[in-house]
């Protein structure tokens, strides 16, 4: 049997942060990968935004390791030449009912140490969006946007410089844990090509496995079941418009339950995206119902007046992992190492939703901390 120091479960954002966190520490780190290309779940299905860490309770993970991410994702995209742009949000109110929730998120933001919004009058904001329509808004400077597979990209080129290695194809089917060997933890696994099977053992195991990560914990024998939570499933609708939108700053309406309410994003090239809307659902698919557009007119056209009639087409969705359902309150991240079940080598992320991309640099270093090998002194 195979043995390597470290594998990482997972080839999306979170699990290739971390696999170049443990390489660079020295560690012979192998990275799974069930699909048959890097980052082709949640990492590649989401806004590409750089989040300022505004909306999520103060002390949180979220909270934290966000404002802790961002930060670093700036600083890793301009030291790796990542293409992204720090180009400011606005968040907006469209009636006056809606004026306090702006309040309530700026006194949030300041708790959770982003106080660096700037409240803006109606006229304000048109100044910076002449075609924005808006009662009053909230200016977000540290907002950004992102080339995500560039910065995958990236950090796989940085874990490979380091020695680790990528499997693509690989699906883990089960494991145990063997704690008569020290704790070893073994992993059945399957080339999804193929059909070969082949166990490889590990001391330190993270399981990232984004949607499939609950699945995965589930199936380690010697894990307590009362350690993995129940997974559900938000998926998110994004539609958009040909050509270039009449903004240069992402717009986002006040939060909505289970989101952020159908908000309208750029890409690098500057084309707008709208969305995501909430849609709770028990299965994988990805397909987008081009019948859900309709309601987003009417949300969209509550900032952006002028959005013709029929110029929506459908573009894309993704899923996300939540593990709070409708009319709950959003659940923080779950990031479980031996202090909570008592496997020792085994880190599981559960939950890693927005704002995991934000927070990829800061998770790897959270977590890489707590297997990584002692420094020499």
């Amino acid at each position: 049997m195979d043995h390597v120091d470290c594998i990482v479960a997972g080839a999306g954002v979170i699990g290739l942060a971390i696999a170049r966190g443990m390489a660079r520490c020295g560690m012979d780190t192998l990275i799974l990968e069930a699909e048959n290309a890097i980052g082709t779940g949640i990492s590649s299905r989401n806004s590409e935004v750089i989040h300022a860490g505004i909306y999520y309770p103060a002390g949180s993970l979220k909270a934290r390791l966000c404002l802790a991410g961002r930060e670093k994702l700036y600083r890793y995209c301009e030291e790796r030449a990542v293409p992204h742009a720090r180009c400011g949000k606005l968040i907006v109110a469209t009636d006056a009912e809606q004026e306090p929730v702006l309040a309530s998120i700026r006194a949030n933001a300041s708790a959770c140490g982003a106080g660096d919004l700037t409240p803006l009058t109606a006229a304000a904001a048109r100044r910076l969006e002449p075609r924005l329509l808006c009662t009053s808004a909230l200016l977000s400077p540290a907002t950004g946007i992102i080339d995500s597979h560039a910065l995958m990209l990236a950090l796989l080129g940085d874990a490979e410089e380091h020695g680790a290695a990528l499997s693509l194809n690989t699906r883990v089917v089960s494991g145990r844990i063997e704690r008569a060997e020290r704790g070893r933890i073994v992993l059945d696994t399957i080339d999804v090509t193929s059909g070969e099977r082949f166990e490889i053992a590990t001391m330190r195991f993270f399981n990232a496995a984004g949607l499939g990560a609950t699945g995965l914990a589930g199936s380690l024998d010697g894990l307590d079941p009362q350690f993995v939570p129940k997974l559900r499933y938000a998926k998110g609708n994004y539609f958009s418009v040909a050509g270039r939108a009449p903004f240069s700053r992402l717009v986002y309406p006040v939060p909505e339950p289970g989101g952020l309410g159908v908000h309208l994003t750029l890409d690098l090239d500057g084309v707008a995206r709208f969305g995501p809307d909430v849609e709770w659902t028990d299965q994988l698919d990805y397909r987008v119902d081009p019948a859900r557009g309709e309601r987003f007119y009417n949300e969209i056209r509550k900032y952006w007046p002028d959005l013709a009639d029929g110029s929506l087409q459908p573009a894309y969705s993704g899923i996300r992992p939540k593990l709070s359902g409708p009319s709950e309150a959003n659940a923080d991240f779950v990031i479980q190492d031996a202090a909570v079940h008592g496997v020792e080598g085994l880190v599981n992320l559960f939950g890693i939703e927005s704002p995991g991309l934000t927070s990829s640099l800061a998770i790897a270093d959270h977590v890489v901390q707590r297997l990584a090998p002692p420094k020499a002194s």
